[in-house]
């Protein structure tokens, strides 16, 4: 159980630190590839798809999203930056369940978040390695705390009184990923 848990939690961080791509059809020369019967028209490949600052920082602007920018002086690359929303998931007053109920409501905790991620609600899940009152965080990408707020306590672990959820703004840069 522990081993599973582990392990789709390492798969979805993985997962989250992906960088987004869009795909489209792009015009290849067929003689330099090695595939055969695959005509010009049917290859598509991914690329990344470029926004300038200005056109990301309107969009979330527009979805409600808060943000601010900021010139690094190192690099002179405009910066710009987003609200998010960490839900520090913590060891509720309802742990009596047997070792049977835990684990239905581990599973079901599991494709909560799952599902949050797929929806795009979540960018990053995962529990803590060590036996504390704080046992994981989601970091919930979406524009109102009110929102973060319902999304976590909709989490059957929370709604079980197993978890409880505290959740506080944070800031973060667009487009790094974790290393």
């Amino acid at each position: 159980m522990k081993k599973t848990l582990f392990l789709s939690m390492l798969l979805m961080f993985f997962m989250a630190c992906k960088k987004e791509t869009k795909t489209s059809i792009i015009d290849v020369e067929t003689d330099s590839l090695s595939v055969s019967g695959v005509s010009k028209d049917t290859i598509e490949t991914e690329r990344v798809v470029e926004k300038s600052v200005s056109q990301l920082k309107e969009e979330l602007t527009a979805k409600g999203f808060q943000t601010f920018d900021y010139v690094d002086e190192k690099t002179q690359d405009t910066i710009l930056m987003q609200q998010y929303f960490i839900a520090f998931l913590k060891s509720g007053p309802i742990r009596s369940q047997n070792e049977e109920e835990a684990e239905i409501l581990q599973q079901q905790h599991q494709e909560h978040l799952g599902k949050m991620y797929e929806l795009g609600y979540a960018d990053i899940s995962g529990p803590f390695g060590d036996n504390g009152d704080i046992r994981g965080i989601t970091v919930y990408n979406v524009p109102t705390q009110k929102m973060a707020d319902s999304l976590a306590n909709s989490d059957p672990m929370v709604k079980s009184g197993r978890l409880v959820v505290e959740i506080h703004p944070w800031w973060a840069a667009k487009g790094y990923s974790l290393r």
